[in-house]
């Protein structure tokens, strides 16, 4: 790519209106996943909702904090879906008995952390927004973190309980953990707190400043209760949607943006690896794995030598991709990031968004429309990311 310094597309009326109008398209698509009786549909290629699913905690919690993102951009129809999602939230998946929230209504599963810190994120950002129930919810939130999550001897969050609080997994993951670092982030925000910024700081420099710089910016993703990496775990399921084998390039860009936002925290000084990581991250995924096994775009996985080991390809790596290309242009000034943010557009205009502004979730080995892995389209999280995003940040 081109060293020549251009305008960043963020600095351009029309391609900041582009990014408005397909984020309109990504809401207006959604409004039809409202279930009456709580929670949303999770939605056919063409919109309708699929069979054999019920609502999911994770991603009622994730259509509540995109809804909030399209509410502050003044798109119509976000309302609607902010109000059902806190309501969902506050109703059909509270576990009024124990606390916390049930991960999918009517089961008598585990209560997973992934979920909960999800419930952080979206509660923060319908209180920061000032949604008329987000401060009940998020109160809500900061009494299960401190209750059950937060492991205050390793400065992490715990995995996974049985649904009365009892039976903590002895797994540790960084997924979890990244996730609560989002919501970590979005809680000190809204809060004032320095406690939750210091929080993520502490799980950043157990998962980033150690074990990713030590494996050559390759993240491990699972671990032990005493947090020994554990590099392979589930070597037999490389597709698993949560846990896979090997590390997840899609991951270590969502780690970038996260460490740009946390180094540019007013309530704690971030140190100075945060950038030098940050960078480190995306360079690893994308200079180092784009179309490594000669098929344009981001496999899913690789094993520790960097060789692909889940090659499908899922749309949330680009849309990850394309918002911490757009933090680390903003942020460090350098065009190369403004070339790769150009190359992702143009990626996912290609191969991930069809006729209607609608996101692929996955596509097949000849890069048309997959579903092995996630079928359908069931979460707007990334794809509205991408969009809002960078809208949302000060440019």
């Amino acid at each position: 790519m081109s060293a020549t310094d251009v305008t960043p597309w963020l600095d351009t009326t029309a391609h900041r209106q582009w990014l408005h109008s397909g984020f309109a398209r990504i809401i207006r698509f959604a409004l039809p996943s409202i279930r009456p009786s709580g929670g949303f549909h999770y939605q056919d290629v063409d919109g309708s909702p699929m069979t054999g699913h019920r609502p999911k905690l994770f991603l009622t919690a994730r259509m509540a904090h995109t809804a909030a993102l399209g509410v502050d951009l003044g798109v119509p129809g976000a309302g609607e879906l902010l109000d059902h999602a806190m309501d969902s939230l506050l109703g059909l998946h509270a576990d009024t008995a124990n606390g916390g929230w049930t991960s999918i209504p009517g089961v008598d599963g585990r209560k997973s952390t992934y979920d909960h810190v999800h419930v952080g994120l979206a509660a923060s950002t319908a209180k920061m927004l000032g949604h008329h129930r987000g401060g009940e919810l998020f109160d809500q939130v900061v009494d299960v973190v401190e209750r059950h999550l937060w492991d205050n001897e390793t400065q992490t969050l715990r995995e996974s309980f049985a649904a009365d609080w009892s039976d903590s997994e002895s797994y540790r993951g960084a997924n979890a953990n990244m996730h609560g670092v989002e919501a970590m982030l979005a809680m000190g925000r809204v809060s004032g707190q320095a406690l939750w910024h210091e929080r993520a700081l502490a799980v950043a420099e157990r998962l980033i400043d150690g074990a990713a710089r030590s494996h050559g910016w390759l993240l491990p993703e699972h671990y032990s209760a005493a947090w020994e990496v554990q590099l392979d775990y589930n070597r037999e399921r490389p597709m698993h949607p949560f846990r896979p084998f090997g590390a997840t390039f899609g991951h270590s860009l969502e780690w970038a943006r996260f460490l740009i936002e946390l180094e540019g925290s007013n309530l704690i000084d971030g140190p100075s690896w945060l950038l030098e990581a940050s960078e480190a991250l995306a360079e690893r995924a994308l200079d180092g794995g784009w179309g490594i096994d000669g098929r344009p775009g981001l496999v899913y996985t690789v094993d520790w030598d960097g060789t692909p080991v889940a090659a499908v390809r899922l749309h949330w790596p680009i849309c990850e991709a394309i918002q911490a290309a757009a933090a680390l242009r903003q942020r460090t000034g350098k065009s190369h990031w403004e070339q790769w943010y150009r190359r992702l557009w143009d990626h996912a205009a290609h191969y991930f968004i069809d006729d209607r502004g609608v996101w692929r979730n996955e596509l097949a080995d000849d890069m048309s429309e997959g579903g092995e892995l996630w079928p359908g389209r069931s979460d707007v999280y990334h794809s509205g990311g991408a969009m809002a995003g960078p809208l949302l940040t000060e440019h």
